[in-house]
């Protein structure tokens, strides 16, 4: 499962329980124990390359954040 942060940013969630905690050696959630699967793995990494495509366009266009877009 995946979800947005606050910040917008992708994250993983357990499919299972939806717990967010995972452990990293052992592809597994830490609250129910439900393995990651390379499905989940192919989801993130789409989910995360899209967002740093989003994130590279917006710096483009507008390279300082919190400033005016310059012509």
């Amino acid at each position: 499962m995946i979800f947005s942060n606050p910040s917008g940013a992708p994250e993983l969630a357990c499919d299972q329980c939806g717990c967010r905690w995972f452990d990293r050696m052992a592809n597994v959630c830490y609250e129910c124990g439900a393995a990651v699967t390379p499905e989940n793995l192919a989801e993130i990494e789409a989910a995360l390359a899209a967002f740093a495509a989003r994130n590279a366009t917006a710096s483009a266009i507008n390279p300082v954040p919190g400033q005016p877009p310059q012509p």
